[in-house]
């Protein structure tokens, strides 16, 4: 049985899918599959451990929207850091910083 923040972040990961199809008009079809399949926090960190981007993140990539990304969400979103290892969350930082993503500064 999930968690309130593992349910949280399942609806989160929901609404990156929804972001991407209609702020970004990429539909991502496979990604919405493996959440409702996985669950978010599981199919997140499928994605992260994965030794490449994704075809998803370089969609959103193409379209400068790597905000609308996993590994944006997961970084940016401090509540979500208990769901993944020190690791995983460097994989995202490298990720990001790999595609020259800024990372906005919190206040």
């Amino acid at each position: 049985m999930p968690n309130q923040l593992e349910i949280e972040f399942h609806e989160a990961m929901l609404d990156i899918y929804r972001k991407a199809k209609s702020e970004a008009g990429y539909n991502a079809q496979r990604f919405l599959q493996m959440v409702v399949d996985h669950g978010g926090p599981e199919a997140a960190r499928m994605l992260i451990n994965s030794r490449t981007v994704s075809d998803g993140y370089t969609a959103l990539y193409e379209r400068g929207r790597l905000d609308l990304t996993v590994e944006a969400m997961v970084l940016e979103t401090d509540k979500y850091h208990p769901l993944f290892t020190t690791d995983q969350l460097n994989i995202c930082a490298k990720r990001l910083q790999d595609y020259s993503y800024q990372i906005p500064l919190k206040n």
